[in-house]
């Protein structure tokens, strides 16, 4: 009787264990992303033209972790007419010091090439969505 009731506990935290497992790894796989990741080498090349949004941060950054999923919100919004990008600084100094950014997050916003906007530190979804939607 012991034997059985051990058998089935251990098949039953077995079974709690796989399904926790599963579902951890289909949580964890990211939805397909409209943030471009944007370096020191296509920097230029992505505000060139139109409206671009550009989240300057680094991995070791807590306000940028919780910027991080407000900007992605923001690029599922309005991904088909505005660019959104995200640099990390600590492997982009170029662009970094080129830009004078000195906190972060800073997120920038270019129009053709042009920095028109600039806001630094933690930015919540709808000021930065009042921000964009300025922009002509």
């Amino acid at each position: 009787m012991k034997k059985t009731i051990f058998a089935s506990l251990v098949i039953l935290v077995s079974l709690v264990a796989y399904n926790t497992n599963s579902y951890a790894q289909k949580a964890d796989k990211p939805a397909a992303s409209k943030v471009l990741t944007v370096t020191d080498n296509d920097f230029d090349k992505t505000i060139k033209k139109g409206i671009t949004m550009v989240d300057f941060w680094a991995v070791w950054c807590g306000p940028c972790r919780r910027q991080g999923p407000i900007v992605e919100e923001i690029a599922n919004e309005v991904g088909k007419k505005i660019k959104i990008g995200k640099l990390d600084v600590d492997n982009n100094k170029v662009t970094s010091n080129t830009y004078n950014v000195r906190n972060i997050p800073t997120l920038i916003i270019f129009k053709d090439g042009k920095e028109v906007k600039r806001l630094v530190g933690l930015q919540d979804k709808q000021t930065l969505l009042n921000e964009l939607n300025a922009i002509k």
